[in-house]
Formats: structure tokens, sequence, C-alpha cells
């Protein structure tokens, strides 16, 4: 009894800095919350603000550009959503056709790598080779077409955005459905030889069905993501010149809230942003345990 004690203890105080630093950094800031009902000021802290109710909320919403910074969030977040559904599916079940191993783990490790590169590095990378004097204007130039400004063009922007995120990612991504295609049994293709079935065939018949939970649960999952833009990629890629269309809720809400220092009214759009995004979660949860029999307990 005393051993199993104290093998609680010492895995006790193995999680207590985990649960340190979430009561520190996610409990204490929702205090914070406050702000999005108050008129703000930082002399005077959450308790002595005055009380405004939801006026915040009134005014965020009689915002010109509100709405079209919701309207960029959606866009972006829904493209990079589907396409980091779809591109990584695809590339998946091409990888899993390659016989050869060596071949295959070099392809797999050269497309994981952009994963663990911060936004930070990946985006000077990008911004120079879309420069006004970069690579892409260039090769262009091999071509006899006139040099673009890329980066400041606000119809450009989206799609970039999109792209860099899926090329970005899609590698990494591409492991969930790596893992579900081991788990198909072989003699299913098998079977679906000797009936005359070719590659591709098996591959509709066979493979896409075998995997249909798992896309449809990470489908499903994506739901709650659509107000989650990708707050690092915007914030060091765009320019005041394409706020119409890559301006997101993440990169207002610090605009008005760090630099502008409307503090009540960033956080009034940042509350709004979390709630929408909880709500889309729990739905999204709902649809994934009546659609594929998903639950996380």
């Amino acid at each position: 009894m005393k051993r199993k004690t104290k093998l609680q203890l010492h895995y006790t105080a193995m999680i207590l800095p985990g649960f340190i630093w979430l009561f520190m950094f996610s409990i204490v800031p929702l205090a914070g919350i406050l702000m999005a009902f108050e008129n703000f000021y930082p002399n005077r802290g959450f308790f002595r603000s005055p009380w405004v109710g939801w006026e915040n909320f009134e005014y965020l919403f009689m915002l010109g550009d509100s709405w079209q910074v919701i309207l960029n969030t959606i866009i972006i977040a829904v493209g990079k959503m589907i396409l980091n559904l779809v591109i990584p599916l695809v590339f998946a079940l091409l990888l899993n056709e390659v016989r050869q191993r060596t071949f295959k783990k070099v392809i797999q490790t050269i497309v994981y790598l952009p994963h663990f590169i911060s936004w930070v590095i990946l985006a000077s990378v990008l911004l120079n080779l879309f420069g006004y004097q970069g690579v892409v204007n260039q090769i262009f130039g091999f071509f006899g077409v006139e040099p673009r400004v890329f980066m400041s063009d606000p119809k450009f922007y989206r799609p970039f955005a999109i792209l860099s995120d899926v090329w970005k990612e899609f590698g990494y991504n591409a492991v969930i459905y790596l893992a579900a295609l081991t788990g198909i049994n072989p003699s299913l293709y098998e079977a679906a030889a000797i009936d005359g079935a070719g590659k591709l065939k098996q591959t509709w018949h066979v493979t896409l069905p075998g995997i249909t939970s798992t896309v449809i649960v990470l489908a499903v999952l994506g739901l709650g993501n659509v107000l989650n833009a990708g707050f690092d990629q915007i914030f060091n890629t765009y320019n005041p010149l394409v706020y119409s269309t890559g301006d997101i809720i993440d990169t207002w809400v610090y605009r008005m809230g760090l630099i502008n220092l409307q503090f009540s009214l960033a956080t009034a759009a940042g509350l709004l942003k979390s709630v929408v995004s909880f709500v889309l979660i729990v739905v999204s949860y709902l649809l994934a345990y009546k659609v594929a029999n998903y639950k996380i307990f």
C-alpha cells in the first residue's frame, strides 16, 4: 500500500508542472474576459473600469471592416480545411503504391520537413521567392513576362495563404492516412486482383472504402477550425496593401488590442470567436460520433 502511494506521489509530481503551466496561462487569463463587457482602462484594472454590457459587441458589428475580416477568415480557413483533407489523401494513396522502401522514406522525409519549420522562417523564404526581384519573377522574365509585386496584390494573397499552408502541412497530415492504409487487410487486394481489378479499381473499391471512416472523422473535426485561419502565417506574410483579402480575426484583434489600444473591442472580438469555435467543436464531435462512431471518451 505504501509502495502504491509513493508511486502515485511520484506521478503527481511529474504532472504538477503541467498543471501549474495550465493554470497560469489558461485559467488565470480568463479574468480578462471582463474587458469585453467594460470600457477598460489599464490604470483602473478589471474591477474598477466602467461596465458597458453588450456595447462593445454592438459596436463591433457596426464597423465596416469587421464583416470583411470575418469573411476573409472563413474563406481562408475553409480553403485550407478542404485542401488539407484532399491533397494529403491523394499523396498518401500515391505514396502507398511505392514499393521501393528507400525511395519511399526519402520522399516522406522531404515532404515532412516544412511542417517542422516555423512560419517566421518560411515567411521570409516565401516573401523573397515572390518578391519583385525574387526567383518567381526571374523565371517569368525568361518568358518575357513583366515582373509583378505579388505580395501587394489582394487577389493573389488568399490563394497564396491557402496553398502555402497546404504545402507546409500536407506531408505531415498524410501520416494519418498512411497509418489508416496499413490497417486494410491485404487479402482484399488479392481477392480484387483475382477478380480482374486493376490498380485504379482496387483503389476505388478497396482502399477508399477502407479509410472512409478516417476521412469522415478528419473532415467533421475540421469544422471546429472554421474560424482559425492561422495567425502565425498571416501575421508574418501580410501587409496593409492586402488587408482587404488577407486580414483575419486574429490579426485584426492583435492590431486593435496591442497597436490601437482598444482593449475592450479586441477582447469582445476574441471572445466572440472563441464562443463560436467552441460551439463548432461541440457540433463537430457530435457529428463525428453520429457519422463515424468516433468519440473521445
